[in-house]
Formats: C-alpha cells, structure tokens, sequence
C-alpha cells in the first residue's frame, strides 16, 4: 500500500503485528478503517463489503483471535475480495495446526503464521504469497527469498518450522475423531460454570478456537488472581505479546465490555497435551482462588 488514493481495511480486534503497520501507513497518507466488532466479536462480512471503495487496495482479517478465540468468516471476507479484485491477507497464527484451513478455499492472497504457536521453534514465521504476487520488500541486504526478505536463512528454524506443520497435520485427524482440545475446553468451561457464581464468556459462544477460553470473573482482579495461581497454573490477562503493556486488552475494549469486566478477564488455553485430569484440577483451582479474592473484596457480596 502507498499514500493518497490507497485504502487497507481491518477489525478492532487484530494483533497489534496488523494494527501497528496500519497505524505506519496513516502515519504515511494511507487511508486505513479500521472496523468495530459486535459483543461477541465477529466481523461482520457485510460492514467488509460496505467499507470497501475503487482505492481498497488490501483487507486483512485474522482467522481466528489470539484473545477471545473467535473464529472470523475468512473463507467469505475472502470471496468478497476476489471478485472485487481486493488483495486479502490473514493472520493464521493461531488457527494454523488447530483448524483444517486452505489457503485457496478461503481465496488467501497472503498468510502469516508464528511457529512457536504450533508447538514449533520461536523466532520463525511463515508467509503464504499466492503464486503470481510479488510484494514488495521491507528490508534490504541481501537477495535471499526471492528478494522478498533478506537475510542469512534460519535453517534449523526452518526445519523445526516444517516439521511442526507436519506433525499438527497429521495431529488434526485425531482430534476430529475423538473432539479433543473441543471436548476438554467444554468440560473445564462446564465445571467452572458449576463452581463458580456470576462469571462471564468473553468472545463467541461456539464459533471460537477449540482450545480458548476467555473468562471474566465478577469482583476480582484478573492480575490478582494470575499472582494466586503462579506455580500452579499458567494463565494470561491478553496477548502474551502485549499483557506486560499494563493498559487494558485493546481487544476486550473493542467488545464494548465494562471496565470491570475486562480486569477481571483471564485468557486460559489448552494444548494438546493437556490431559483431562488436568483440567479437573485446573477447575479446583480457579473456583479456589476466585472464591479466597471474593472474600477479600469490598465488592462481593
């Protein structure tokens, strides 16, 4: 994208990786809208379609949020594009090696993902370029990757990167046949509606990641009760990219949630290999430590 007549449009609720570049681009004449999300969080295809003008150069739209677990309507955002002659990029990070996703189904032009986020090595990533595209470079040096991005190759990144796509692949078989994370995320969600009063599922009741959950716990501090729980269970109040910010979730506050709520919310993910034993005690432990802060707070009654 350049300055004057080009426009890029995305949601709210992308990762800081989408949202700081389109702030870089305003900053440089680009004309970026940035869309609001409903409560639960879905982007909505027709406010996509409404948003896009003749100078729509680019949409990026994340698969599924790294916070609230949403998943987005990428395979019809990305129809849209293609019949409008609209470039579309997602961030799949984290959808890659937990959903069954195609590049060509959902009309991807571009694609990025994280290695670390499927269980492979930190500090590698992937970009999809639809074959016949040629974006432009962002750094310079050296020729390597077709020009695309310089730099000696991390080749020990690289084969850890493939591998672990190879093993998440062959991973999602298994788990459409038994439910996996799906299953194991409904029973801790379950078991903490049961143990604990007046808490709140933040992001879409179904069409969500199968290993997400977002909690907000009424009159208690999420901060509060990650300290409670050090040692014992690995929590987070957001992005683990961005939760040592300290302002609120930028994600929660496009859901149009209470203050309250959102410092009460606490992001916990499952893995795959998360036992259902563990989950029975990450349910205790949680409706323990809630259950010992309420009874500290002025608020609780």
């Amino acid at each position: 994208a350049g300055p004057g007549t080009h426009h890029v449009i995305t949601a709210a609720t992308e990762h800081e990786a989408v949202l700081a570049p389109c702030r870089w681009l305003v900053d440089r004449g680009v004309r970026v809208t940035v869309l609001a999300v409903p409560p639960d969080g879905l982007v909505d295809v027709e406010a996509v379609a409404s948003a896009m003008s003749p100078d729509t150069r680019l949409v990026s739209i994340m698969a599924a949020n790294n916070e609230i677990g949403t998943l987005q309507p990428v395979e019809e955002i990305g129809r849209l594009c293609r019949e409008r002659g609209i470039l579309f990029h997602s961030d799949i990070a984290q959808a890659a090696g937990k959903l069954p996703l195609n590049v060509e189904s959902c009309c991807m032009d571009l694609a990025s993902l994280s290695g670390h986020k499927l269980y492979g090595p930190k500090g590698v990533g992937a970009l999809f370029v639809r074959r016949g595209l040629r974006p432009a470079p962002q750094q310079h040096g050296g020729g390597q990757e077709s020009g695309i991005r310089p730099g000696t190759l991390n080749v020990p990144g690289i084969v850890g990167l493939g591998k672990a796509c190879e093993l998440a692949g062959s991973e999602l078989a298994s788990q459409a046949e038994d439910g996996g994370l799906r299953r194991l995320r409904d029973r801790l969600w379950s078991l903490l509606q049961a143990k604990v009063p007046r808490l709140h599922l933040n992001g879409h009741p179904l069409r969500r990641l199968p290993g997400n959950l977002n909690v907000s716990f009424d009159c208690v501090k999420a901060e509060s009760l990650l300290m409670l729980l050090e040692g014992e269970l690995a929590l987070s109040t957001g992005s683990a990219c961005s939760s040592t910010g300290g302002g609120p979730s930028h994600v929660l506050s496009a859901l149009g949630l209470p203050p309250e709520r959102i410092d009460g919310a606490v992001r916990i993910g499952l893995g795959r290999f998360n036992t259902q034993d563990e989950v029975d005690r990450a349910a205790d432990l949680l409706a323990e430590a809630v259950t010992r802060l309420r009874a500290l707070s002025p608020l609780w009654k």
